[in-house]
């Protein structure tokens, strides 16, 4: 009789071992203890990462499908201590592609399954280090899903394309000249400068059509004395854009806004780029495939239209290889409060939707 997982109860152990970054230990062991019980081709440790790749060939040639999940946990302080929390969903998005595996194994007839369990999601390193790894070098078709929270779709409801966006954290560093209070005109005052900084990238405009902005999350400046104008000042700002197009139109403009705002002062300051990733682009016959697909599963009084925001790295699959024909959609399990709650929690059984969809997928590719 062949070995069937059911997802509800994969996420109730994964839940359990929550793991942050690229050190998903116990989780990369877990999956490929599970793959193995399947019979299924298992790389673990892949490209050096806690990365876990498996295989399902068919004995005809055909296309490869890669299939990815995310597996790493967010962190948090509870109660005065660090720790570790699944709280974006991706125990959920573990155990229903190992359910899907435990669905497909003997029913890839032609091309190639490929399992992807990726570490590193949440701190945007995981894709990147598997496409330099090699990941998507045969790869034709690449596809994920995320569990959505009641603000985007209702429960039992899928979307066939999530809507990230691009988005990149940009640090600026302010260096203006100290004074004293009483003789301002001796110095350059770095709040002075990061104010008009902040003021400069507000008004920079985009394609009003399209998504965008840009915040000032952190400003520190503080020279000690209270009594000193502060010479140096650090601002944070979260870029965001729809399209990839725009946000490398946004931080060009935004590196000139900074660097001239602050020479205007008689000032200098420059921009260093931290976390980025870019946006969704599908394509739209690949997406068409996986809207039919949820109609199949859930009806189509169920099927939503294209939801979401925020950002996810597995869109560097897709900028690795433009090639490939990118989806991902949306399962709508009823996360609450939302997304990167500490208390975020939804229905495990509504994971079954998304192991269907997957299961319907590979069998309309590779069946």
């Amino acid at each position: 009789m062949a070995l069937i997982y059911e997802a509800a109860a994969l996420r109730d152990e994964l839940h359990e071992m929550p793991e942050l970054g690229m050190a998903t230990e116990k989780t990369h062991d877990y999956v490929v203890a599970k793959l193995e019980a399947l019979g299924i081709e298992t790389h673990a440790h892949f490209g050096g990462t806690n990365g876990v790749v498996g295989y399902i060939r068919g004995e005809e040639a055909g296309p490869t499908l890669m299939i990815r999940a995310d597996m790493d946990a967010l962190p948090f302080v509870i109660d005065g201590k660090p720790c570790a929390r699944h709280a974006c969903g991706h125990d959920g998005h573990t155990a229903t592609l190992l359910a899907a595996a435990s669905r497909l194994t003997g029913a890839v007839k032609k091309g190639t399954l490929k399992l992807v369990f990726q570490p590193g999601e949440e701190t945007l390193e995981g894709a990147q280090a598997l496409v330099a790894a090699g990941v998507m070098d045969d790869v034709d078709y690449v596809l994920g899903a995320h569990v959505r929270p009641i603000q985007d779709i209702k429960l039992g409801e899928m979307c066939p394309a999530v809507k990230h966006g691009a988005s990149c954290t940009c640090f600026v560093k302010v260096e203006g000249a100290s004074a004293h209070a009483a003789r301002p005109h001796l110095g350059h005052n770095a709040i002075d400068v990061g104010a008009a900084i902040v003021q400069a990238v507000q008004a920079i405009w985009l394609n009003p059509n399209e998504s965008w902005s840009a915040k000032c999350t952190q400003f520190h400046a503080d020279e000690g004395a209270t009594n000193s104008i502060p010479s140096k000042a650090a601002l944070t700002f979260d870029c965001r854009s729809q399209t990839n197009a725009g946000m490398e139109s946004y931080l060009a403009q935004l590196e000139a806004a900074v660097e001239y705002t602050a020479l205007a002062h008689g000032a200098k300051a420059t921009v260093e780029k931290g976390l980025s990733c870019p946006a969704a682009e599908y394509d739209d016959d690949f997406v068409a495939m996986v809207s039919d697909a949820i109609v199949k599963v859930v009806g189509e009084e169920n099927l939503a239209k294209p939801c979401g925001g925020g950002g996810e790295d597995f869109h560097y699959y897709k900028l690795a290889k433009p090639s490939a024909k990118a989806a991902y959609f949306g399962v709508g399990v009823g996360v609450t409060p939302g997304l990167h709650a500490a208390n975020m929690a939804f229905e495990s059984k509504h994971l079954n939707m998304g192991v269907d969809v997957f299961v319907e997928i590979a069998k309309k590719l590779l069946g």
